[in-house]
């Protein structure tokens, strides 16, 4: 399907000042932006594993880009450009060859200490709660749903940003006790219509966006902006429309796939994390590649 590429797990720009290096991206200062490269690593249970999947850094890029330009309607985003020349940074040119197609210079914004996750079908977690207490995160549901049934209307699922271990559910009340009503409410409305309008267009491309979870900013100027990354593989469960059918597990665009390889082999989901079989790869490469060609037409390869 795709050339052979060795995947970015990591890079050192000399000249410029590290900012912050996550589960999957590296963030450097460039004047008063930042510079977020979209590696190829990938974590699991909120581990990094050892391999890289090729061109999943691409895909994060291109798809976030895709989609903050889609819903500028709703909302503004921290997106400055993904053009390198337009970068204003000899030490970023100099890389140019590793950095195009992966990067963003973006605006530098206080981030809300909350990940706003919308649900719009029961599947993961969602589901393991539901079978216990009928309701997810406290949101009550109506009674005989079954795995992976659409939801009446999306809900939101607020959870902490933890900088280490797992995130954690919180109620709304806790989202209001973090930012403020004011903040709360807003970002609350404006995930669920950015949800809504991507998944209608993702549905009409053959594509379920079952859940997804956004991360929002706010400028110096008091106003609130979409950051990070945007509805992609690795923010959201994407599900294939042609073979969705509820009360079951969906097959996956995403690295749910992964996700339950892992399952399969018994690890504890501690570190260290277990080396990923070639064909494992080689598979989760190929849905991040789909996912992006369904989405936006194009050939990232």
């Amino acid at each position: 399907m795709t050339r052979e590429t060795t995947p970015l797990l990591s890079i050192h720009i000399p000249g410029l000042k590290l900012y912050n290096r996550g589960k999957v991206r590296d963030i450097y200062e460039v004047n008063d932006a930042l510079l977020i490269i979209a590696t190829d690593r990938i974590s699991a249970f909120d581990v990094v594993l050892p391999n890289g999947i090729p061109y999943k850094g691409n895909v994060l890029t291109g798809l976030s880009e895709f989609w903050f330009k889609y819903t500028t309607d709703i909302t503004g985003n921290h997106l400055i450009t993904t053009q390198i020349e337009r970068m204003n940074s000899t030490s970023v040119l100099k890389h140019k060859d590793i950095l195009q197609g992966r990067s963003m210079l973006a605006k530098k914004v206080k981030v809300f200490p909350v990940e706003f996750v919308i649900r719009g079908y029961l599947a993961g977690s969602g589901w393991k709660e539901y079978q216990q207490a009928q309701s997810i995160c406290g949101i009550k549901l109506p009674p005989g749903l079954k795995e992976s049934d659409k939801l009446p209307e999306p809900i939101f699922t607020p959870s902490t940003k933890a900088t280490t271990g797992h995130d954690e559910n919180i109620p709304f009340s806790r989202v209001v006790e973090l930012i403020g009503k004011k903040y709360a409410e807003e970002l609350k409305e404006k995930s669920i219509r950015v949800y809504l309008k991507a998944s209608e267009y993702a549905r009409s491309k053959g594509i379920i966006i079952c859940d997804t979870k956004f991360e929002w900013g706010v400028t110096n100027d008091n106003k609130t902006i979409l950051v990070d990354e945007a509805l992609t593989p690795d923010s959201s469960r994407f599900w294939p429309l042609e073979s969705y059918k509820p009360g079951r597990s969906q097959v996956s665009y995403d690295k749910q796939f992964i996700r339950d390889y892992l399952e399969t082999i018994h690890w504890d989901k501690k570190p260290p994390a277990p080396i990923l079989p070639p064909d494992i790869i080689q598979k989760t490469s190929e849905k991040y590649l789909n996912a992006y060609k369904t989405l936006t037409g194009k050939n990232l390869v």
